[in-house]
């Protein structure tokens, strides 16, 4: 079986280093749609290096551009599994800050599965990742749900489960992310080069229509929303998001994020408007900072 529980807990963590620069920032904010207004002081500001802001979601790509070497891998490897691509999605994904991103640096970013859960028909795999600044100090800490796909159905434990109930009331924001159809293709140059974002007859393969936005483009496209509008546009404001990815999104399509606040808690939910309002990100909540 391509997956040995007990040989992908037991492993080692991985280490490797990650370096960026302000270009790898800017290249993934372009690949989130920023910039569109060029003219606006806060939107610059997240594309022009004079006084450029970070997303936090920029930690989900961190040293992973083409400038670091990335290629497009051939599946899913690591101690105790080993999965085709085309059975995996990315099913949740949870980040935690612990001190602002700077603009350019380096970090050390270790990488465990942290559990296996089994969901009959599939398998989901949580991939842990925390890092830490050159002087030791905590970064940010992630941990990543992929579904494998006819994975599952080894008698493991189903995993925790989490409500997607929104709160019982009109939204108190409701925020509107276009995407253009060549974001996907942007996207692809922060590290995640699988071709089920830009070949089409591999993305019929894996079942869809036409390549697929990214999980976690939608995630930062959100994430920006809420920072841009409810965040008075301060990134560092944001202590920890999570959400899980409910629909596939194609590149053209409109994100709309209702919005729930709750003192320092926000709950989410992103929709497709034009799917008739279909799940993008479910589950979503956002811990900030006042």
């Amino acid at each position: 079986m391509p997956i040995d529980v007990k040989a992908a807990l037991s492993a080692a963590p991985t280490v490797r280093v990650a370096a960026w620069t302000e270009r790898d920032v800017i290249l993934y904010h372009l690949g989130l749609g920023a910039g569109v207004h060029s003219l606006d002081p806060a939107e610059l500001g997240w594309v022009y290096e004079k006084g450029l802001r970070v997303l936090p979601t920029f930690a989900m790509v961190a040293g992973q551009g083409v400038s670091a070497g990335a290629t497009a891998p051939a599946g899913m490897a690591m101690p105790g599994i080993d999965v085709d691509l085309r059975k995996i999605l990315h099913g949740g994904q949870l980040l935690t800050l612990h001190a602002p991103i700077p603009a350019s640096g380096t970090a050390t970013v270790s990488s465990r599965v942290a559990d296996v859960w089994d969901k009959g028909k599939a398998a989901v795999i949580v991939l842990e990742q925390s890092a830490v600044d050159e002087g030791g100090n905590p970064l940010w800490t992630s941990a990543m749900q992929i579904w494998a796909r006819g994975e599952g159905g080894f008698g493991g434990d189903a995993g925790p489960e989490v409500s997607a109930a929104a709160p019982e009331r009109e939204p108190d924001k409701v925020l509107v992310s276009a995407t253009s159809t060549q974001q996907a293709l942007v996207y692809r140059l922060s590290g995640d080069l699988n071709p089920l974002h830009a070949d089409p007859a591999f993305a019929k393969m894996a079942g869809f229509d036409q390549p697929i936005l990214h999980g976690l483009a939608s995630y930062g496209v959100v994430c920006k929303a809420v920072v841009d509008g409810v965040l008075d546009g301060d990134p560092t404001r944001v202590q920890s998001f999570s959400v899980r990815f409910a629909g596939s999104l194609y590149p053209g399509e409109t994100i709309e994020t209702a919005v729930w606040r709750d003192g320092d808690t926000l709950t989410l939910l992103a929709t497709c408007p034009e799917r008739d309002g279909q799940p993008v990100l479910t589950h979503a909540s956002m811990e900030i900072r006042s």
